[in-house]
C-alpha cells in the first residue's frame, strides 16, 4: 500500500512528515500574539549565514482569591527574530521594560544544556513586533 506521507525521523525523536500528495494536506493554524514587556534588551545570536535575534517578554495573569486577595502570575516568553529587516529594527529600536506587541507562531524543539542534557524548549517566531511607547 502506497503512502501519500512519507515521514523522516529527526535525532530529538519526533517525525517530520512530506506529503507527496498535494490533495492530502489539511489546514492548521498556529498563531500566537502577545502583549507584554521585553525582559532584557534583545540579544544578537547565531553567525553571519543565519543570525538570530532573541529577546524576552513577560505576559501577566490576575486572580482573585475567595478571600478576595489578588494574585498575578507572570509568564515569561522567548521570542526569536529571524526576518533580516525585523531582526534589524528590533536590535535598534527594542529595550528592556518597554511594552510590544508580538504576532508569530509557536515551536517546540530541544537543546542540550552545558551539563550534557536534554531540556524540551518553547519559542515563539516572529513575524511581527509592534514598538509601544510608554
Amino acid at each position: 500500500m502506497f503512502s501519500s506521507v512519507a515521514k523522516t525521523l529527526l535525532r530529538n525523536g519526533t517525525y517530520r512528515s512530506y506529503c507527496t500528495d498535494p490533495s492530502r494536506i489539511e489546514k492548521t493554524v498556529n498563531s500566537v500574539t502577545l502583549l507584554g514587556r521585553v525582559g532584557a534588551d534583545p540579544q544578537r545570536r547565531g553567525n553571519e549565514d543565519h543570525p538570530v535575534v532573541m529577546f524576552s517578554v513577560a505576559t501577566h495573569s490576575n486572580y482573585k482569591y475567595e478571600s478576595g486577595d489578588w494574585m498575578q502570575k507572570t509568564d515569561w516568553h522567548r521570542v526569536v527574530v529571524f526576518k533580516p529587516g525585523l531582526r534589524d529594527a528590533v536590535m535598534s529600536y527594542l529595550k528592556k521594560g518597554q511594552r510590544t506587541m508580538i504576532t508569530g507562531k509557536i515551536t517546540y524543539g530541544e537543546i542540550t544544556d552545558q551539563e550534557g542534557k536534554q531540556r524540551g524548549t518553547c519559542s515563539i517566531i516572529a513575524d511581527d513586533v509592534i514598538f509601544l511607547q510608554s
